[in-house]
C-alpha cells in the first residue's frame, strides 16, 4: 500500500486511497491520534538518550536495524545506563507524541526532553555529525509512530496491507541561507528516517504543488493558479496551470511555471507575537538603573524556539549568570525574576504555544486574552488583531514578497489564488494577499489537509 505523508512543521498527516471511500477521489486521511487526522509535530522523551533506543526497537528491516545498532552502539549503551540510573522499567513508556507530548511537557517541563517542529532544524547550517544523527533519530521515531498509527487506523477499516511506499512533502527551501546544501541535508535526513520507519520507497514533492493537485480535481475549466501554502515553518508559492486539460498528464513539469519558498511561516508569526507582545511582561523593553535600555537579545532568544543557536544561547551558563546580574542592575527586578523563573522551569515553549493559540483565536475574534497563569497566578495579556498585525508585519512582508517572486517567474498574473496552510486563515494574511495580488479571486483550501491529500494523489500516480 502507498501513502501521501505530510511530515509538517506544525502537524503530521497521512493519506491513502481507500477503495471503500464515498468521495470521488477516494483519498482518505487516516486518524493518527484521538480519532484526529492531524497530529502535532512534537515529541517528549523521559530522557533524550531514550529516543535512540526507541528507534532501534522499531526498525522493521533486519539489515537496516543491524546497521543502526552498529552506528549507534555508544548511544544505545548510554541509554541502557540511563534506564538503570533512573530505574526505568523496560515496559514503561519513554516517548510521547503529538498532544500527549504537549501534556507531558506541560506537566513536567523541567524533567524530560521536549522538541516541537523538528522539521525547522533539518536544514540548519553548521550541524555537526552527531547533531545530524540526533535529528535522524527524532524524525525516525516520529515517522515510526505516525506509520504505526496510520496502519492501525487502516486496519480498523478492513485495510490490512502495510504502508510500504510514500510521497513526502517538502518545502521549496528548508532554509534561506545555503539553500542547496540545506535542502540536500534535510532530504537526506528525511529519507534515512523514512527507510528506518519501514517505507521501502520514498519520493518527495513540493508542498505547494501537492496542495494544488488536491485543488485541481475541483476545477471545471483551465486556470493559472497561484498556490500559497503558509505552513508552520515555511511559506511556499507555486504558479501552476491547472484544469481538465492538464490534470491527467503524466508529465507536469511544463505546467509548473513559477515557484518560490523561504523559511518563514506560522511559527515565525507565533514567535514574533510572543516577542513583541508577551516578552515585555518578562522585562523586555525595561531600563537598567542607570537609565540605559536592556538588550533585547536574550528575550528574543527565549522565544526563538525554531533556532538551534538561539536556544543554545538561552540555555547556556553565560545567560544564567547574565540574568543573575540583570536582576541586580534592572530598574524592574520583579520582571527579570519572572523571566528567570520562565527559563529555570523551561516554559518558553509553553509561552510560544500560548502565542500560537492567540494567533488562531484572532482569526475569528478582534482580541484575545492570553492566559499565562502557568508562569504566575493571574498573569495574562490582552492582544488585539491590530496589535498582532503590527507585530507580525516583517514576516508577512516576506510572505508577500514570495508571492510576487513566483508571479514574476511565471511572467503572468494568476486567474485565482488558492490559499492553504494553517496560518492562511488569518485575516491579517488575507489582507496582505489582497494588497499584493489585487482584484483576483482568493479561494480557501483545506488549510490543514490539502498537502497530505495532494501527496496521496501523486503517490497513486507513482506507485499504483
Amino acid at each position: 500500500m502507498f501513502s501521501g505523508f505530510d511530515y509538517g512543521t506544525s502537524n503530521c498527516a497521512m493519506g491513502i486511497i481507500n477503495p471503500n471511500s464515498t468521495t470521488p477521489s477516494k483519498v482518505q486521511l487516516l486518524a493518527l491520534e484521538q480519532g484526529k487526522a492531524f497530529m502535532p509535530s512534537t515529541l517528549y522523551a523521559l530522557e533524550r538518550e531514550l529516543i535512540c533506543e526507541q528507534v532501534a526497537l522499531n526498525i522493521p528491516n533486519t539489515e537496516l536495524k543491524q546497521d543502526f545498532l552498529n552506528l549507534r552502539s555508544n548511544a544505545l549503551a548510554q541509554a541502557r545506563r540511563i534506564r538503570q540510573q533512573e530505574s526505568l522499567d523496560s515496559s514503561e513508556q519513554s516517548l510521547f507524541y503529538g498532544r500527549g507530548a504537549f501534556e507531558e511537557y506541560y506537566d513536567f517541563p523541567e524533567e524530560g526532553y521536549f522538541v516541537k517542529s523538528p522539521k525547522s532544524f533539518l536544514g540548519a547550517s553548521g550541524l555537526r555529525p552527531e547533531q545530524v544523527f540526533f535529528f535522524e533519530d527524532i524524525v525516525t521515531a516520529m515517522m515510526q509512530n505516525v506509520k504505526q498509527q496510520a496502519e492501525k487506523s487502516a486496519t480498523a477499516q478492513g485495510i490490512t496491507s502495510a504502508i510500504e511506499h510514500t510521497v513526502i512533502g517538502r518545502p521549496v527551501n528548508f532554509q534561506g541561507l545555503n539553500s542547496e546544501q540545506s535542502n540536500k541535508q534535510a532530504i537526506e535526513i528525511l529519507t534515512v528516517a523514512a527507510k528506518r520507519a519501514g517505507f521501502k520507497s520514498v519520493e518527495f514533492l513540493f508542498e505547494p504543488i501537492a496542495a494544488g493537485l488536491n485543488f485541481e480535481s475541483e476545477l471545471s475549466q483551465d486556470k493559472t493558479v497561484l498556490v500559497v501554502d503558509i505552513g508552520g515553518g515555511t511559506t511556499d508559492c507555486a504558479m501552476v496551470r491547472m484544469g481538465p486539460n492538464h490534470k491527467n498528464k503524466e508529465q507536469r513539469q511544463q505546467d509548473f511555471i513559477g515557484h518560490s519558498g523561504e523559511r518563514v511561516g506560522g511559527n515565525d508569526l507565533d514567535i514574533t507575537l510572543a516577542g513583541q507582545c508577551l516578552m515585555p511582561l518578562f522585562g523586555m523593553g525595561s531600563d537598567l538603573k542607570n537609565g540605559k535600555p536592556i538588550s533585547t537579545k536574550t528575550f528574543l532568544d527565549a522565544v526563538a524556539t525554531n533556532d538551534i543557536s538561539a536556544q543554545s544561547n538561552f540555555n547556556s551558563l553565560q545567560t544564567e549568570l547574565y540574568l543573575d546580574q540583570l536582576v541586580r542592575d534592572c530598574a524592574a527586578p520583579e520582571l527579570i525574576k519572572r523571566f528567570v523563573k520562565l527559563r529555570d522551569e523551561k516554559q518558553n515553549h509553553h509561552l510560544v504555544r500560548s502565542s500560537e493559540q492567540c494567533k488562531i483565536e484572532l482569526s475569528s475574534k478582534d482580541e484575545h486574552q492570553v492566559d499565562l497563569s502557568f508562569v504566575e497566578k493571574g498573569l495574562s495579556e490582552t492582544i488585539s488583531r491590530e496589535l498582532f498585525a503590527e507585530a507580525a508585519n516583517r514576516p508577512i512582508e516576506k510572505m508577500a514578497a514570495l508571492m510576487d517572486e513566483a508571479i514574476q517567474q511565471a511572467g503572468c498574473k494568476p486567474d485565482l489564488v488558492y490559499v492553504t496552510g494553517g496560518s492562511g486563515q488569518s485575516p491579517v494574511i488575507r489582507q496582505a494577499i489582497k494588497e499584493k495580488i489585487g482584484d483576483v479571486e482568493v479561494v480557501d483550501g483545506d488549510h490543514f489537509g490539502s498537502v497530505a491529500s495532494g501527496l496521496t494523489v501523486w503517490a497513486e500516480r507513482l506507485f499504483s
